[in-house]
């Protein structure tokens, strides 16, 4: 299973995702999108930076 990240719609009977959505696809099936220009490979999600915690004034 891939995870792809639409750039054309793409609708059926059973989904229906816009340029941009993310969708998880079978191997086989990711392959033939990225071949015919319809999805590209979604980026990994990027684990979030800690947030910055305010120094304590002395």
């Amino acid at each position: 299973m891939r995870n792809l990240k639409m750039l054309t719609g793409l609708s059926g009977p059973e989904l229906t995702l816009s340029p941009g959505d993310e969708h998880e696809f079978e191997d086989a099936e990711a392959d033939r999108l990225i071949e015919a220009g319809f999805a590209t490979e979604a980026e990994a999600a990027k684990p979030a930076a800690p947030a910055k915690k305010p120094r304590a004034k002395a």
